[in-house]
C-alpha cells in the first residue's frame, strides 16, 4: 500500500511537471496533483509549485524537481486534463497511469511545415492589426516564414535569451531587406508585425492569472521573464539598425506605426484577429480541433476592443482592453465546458491580440534606443492595458465561479 501511495505521488508530480512545461498556469498544476494523489488514496499531500519548479512531499516521500521553460505545447496540457477526469472517473490504474503519462510526454509536436506556416499566418494578420497594409501583411508573410525556419531549427538549439536577441536581430534584418527591395511600405509595422511571433505570450498571460489567484512569486517571475525577452528582441532589432546604418551611410531611426484606411475596415480586421489567432495556436500547440475555437474568442475579444476603443468609440484603450479580455475570459470558459477542455487552451491562444506585445516592445526599444521619455509613456500605456487584460480576466472567472455554485447547490 505505501508502495503504490508514492509511485502515486511520484506519477503526480510528473503530470505536474509536464503540465507546468507545457504552459499551465499554477494552480492548474497544483490542483491536477492533488486529484490525481486525491484518487489513489493518498492522504499525506503537499505540493508546492513556483514558475519553474515542483516540492511535492508525503509519507516517507519528497521530491524537489527544477523544470526549466521549454516551448509551449498545449495539446500535452489538454491530454493530462483529459487524463485527470479519467483518474477522478476511476478509469485508470497505476500502471495505466504511468503509460499515458509517458505517451503524452512523448507526444509529436507540430510538424516544421505547419509550424511555419502558422507563424507565417500570424505575424501578417498582426500586423494588419498593428495598422499596417495589405501589402505590408503580404510582405510580412515573407519574412514570417523565414523567421519560423529560425525558430523552428535554430532557436531550439540557443539559450532564450540568446534566442530572443537574434530572433530579433533576424526578424529586424528580414523586414529591412524586405523593404530594400521594394516589397512593403511601413517598416515599423512589418517589424512589429513579424517580431510578435517572439513575443512571450504564454508567460504574460500565465503571469497575469498567477497574480489574479494570488499566486504573487510565480507570478512576478513569468512577468519579469516576459519583460526580459521584450528588452532582448528590441535589442536585436536594434542591433540590426545599427548594421543596416553602417551599410547605409546612416542610422535609421524606427517611426511610429501608421494606420492604413483600406486595412482598419472591420471586416478586414476582424479576419485578421480570426487568422492571427489561429497562427498562434499553432504557433502554441493546441490541437488542430480548436484551432477554430480560439480564432472565434479572439476575434470576439478583438472587435469588442475596436467597437469601444478611440478608433470607433469613445472608451479608452485600457478599458476597451478590459471589457475585450473579459470577453475572451467568458467565451474560454464557456468553450471549456462545451468542449471539456482547459480554459487555458482558449484563453492563452484568444488573448494574444489583446496583449500590448506592440506596447511593451516599444517601450523596450525606445529604452535601448536611449528615448527615456518615449519609454516611459508607452509603458506606462502598456502598463494600464496589462492592468486591464488582469481585471477582465479576475472578474470573467468571478463570473464562472459564481454559476458554478450555483449549478452545485441548486436543487436538483
Amino acid at each position: 500500500m505505501e508502495t503504490d501511495q508514492k509511485r502515486a505521488l511520484q506519477l503526480a508530480t510528473e503530470a505536474g511537471h509536464i503540465l507546468l512545461e507545457n504552459g499551465a498556469e499554477i494552480s492548474r498544476v497544483e490542483d491536477t496533483m492533488q486529484r490525481i494523489a486525491s484518487a489513489f488514496g493518498v492522504e499525506e499531500k503537499d505540493f508546492f509549485v513556483l514558475s519553474n519548479g515542483i516540492i511535492a512531499t508525503g509519507q516517507d516521500y519528497a521530491s524537489a524537481k527544477f523544470i526549466p521553460i521549454q516551448g509551449t505545447q498545449l495539446s500535452r496540457v489538454a491530454a493530462v486534463n483529459q487524463l485527470s477526469r479519467d483518474i477522478t472517473a476511476g478509469r485508470v490504474t497505476l500502471d495505466e497511469l504511468e503509460s499515458r503519462l509517458k505517451a503524452i510526454r512523448h507526444s509529436p509536436a507540430k510538424p516544421w511545415w505547419e509550424f511555419i506556416l502558422g507563424i507565417a499566418i500570424g505575424v501578417s494578420s498582426f500586423c494588419i492589426l498593428f495598422g499596417g497594409s495589405l501589402i505590408d501583411a503580404a510582405a510580412t508573410f515573407t519574412a514570417g516564414l523565414f523567421l519560423g525556419a529560425f525558430m523552428a531549427f535554430v532557436g531550439p538549439h540557443l539559450s532564450r535569451i540568446f534566442s530572443n536577441l537574434l530572433g530579433g536581430l533576424v526578424g529586424g534584418l528580414l523586414c529591412l531587406l524586405i523593404v530594400r527591395i521594394g516589397f512593403g511600405q511601413h517598416l515599423p509595422n512589418m517589424i512589429i508585425g513579424t517580431i510578435i511571433a517572439l513575443v512571450p505570450g504564454v508567460p504574460f498571460t500565465n503571469g497575469i492569472r498567477d497574480l489574479a489567484n494570488e499566486d504573487y512569486i510565480a507570478g512576478a517571475t513569468r512577468l519579469l521573464d516576459a519583460f526580459l525577452a521584450f528588452l532582448c528582441i528590441a535589442l536585436g532589432v536594434v542591433i540590426a539598425l545599427i548594421l543596416h546604418g553602417a551599410l547605409t551611410g546612416g542610422l535609421l531611426q524606427l517611426g511610429s506605426p501608421v494606420v492604413d484606411a483600406t486595412a482598419s475596415a472591420w471586416y478586414i480586421q476582424m479576419i485578421a484577429a480570426y487568422l492571427g489567432t489561429v497562427g498562434f495556436s499553432v504557433l502554441f500547440g493546441a490541437n488542430r480541433r480548436y484551432y477554430a475555437d480560439c480564432g472565434l474568442v479572439g476575434m470576439a475579444g478583438w472587435m469588442v476592443y475596436l467597437l469601444l476603443s478611440s478608433t470607433y468609440g469613445v472608451m479608452s484603450v485600457a478599458g476597451s482592453a478590459f471589457f475585450g479580455a473579459t470577453v475572451v475570459a467568458l467565451g474560454s470558459h464557456l468553450l471549456a465546458v462545451l468542449k471539456r477542455c482547459p480554459v487555458t487552451v482558449f484563453l492563452i491562444c484568444g488573448i494574444i491580440p489583446l496583449v500590448p506585445g506592440g506596447g511593451i516592445f516599444w517601450t523596450a526599444y525606445y529604452l535601448v534606443s536611449n528615448q527615456l521619455m518615449l519609454a516611459a509613456t508607452t509603458g506606462f500605456t502598456a502598463l494600464k492595458v496589462t492592468i486591464a487584460i488582469a481585471g477582465g480576466i479576475i472578474v470573467a472567472a468571478s463570473i464562472s465561479n459564481g454559476i458554478n455554485r450555483l449549478k452545485s447547490t441548486s436543487p436538483r
